[in-house]
């Protein structure tokens, strides 16, 4: 198993990149700079989660699938290579390792910022 498939020493790698940028860019060492930077961390793979959740849930699909009708009623030059019905739509292109991945990745340190938050304000 390689060591970058492990969503575990991924999630500890994360964990060290937030701890790195917070002792980089923070202007103050406190724990509301190192929550905002762990955010800021968590949001990015909660974003791409998100846009492969609408990719994956079919809703391209439609929409890529008649703008390459048109594409190929409105060329001039027939290209049977490239048929409508044999090119792969969006959401069969998702790779669901991928997916679960971010999935993991986003909540796993949504609740790490949720703890952080919780020790904060107590």
């Amino acid at each position: 198993m390689s060591i970058l498939k492990n969503k575990w020493f991924i999630l500890i790698l994360n964990f060290c990149l937030s701890l790195m940028l917070f002792f980089i860019f923070a202007s103050q060492y406190n724990l509301v700079h190192f929550i905002n930077i762990l955010f800021y961390v968590s949001s990015v793979y909660l974003i791409v989660f998100l846009i492969l959740f609408i990719a994956n849930g079919r809703f391209f699909d439609g929409v890529t699938f008649s703008f390459r009708r048109f594409r190929r009623s409105m060329s001039k030059q027939k290209d049977h290579l490239h048929e409508v019905e044999v090119q792969r739509l969006p959401s069969e292109m998702i790779n669901k390792s991928f997916y679960r991945f971010t999935l993991f990745q986003g909540i796993s340190l949504l609740i790490i910022l949720i703890i952080l938050l919780i020790i904060y304000y107590s």
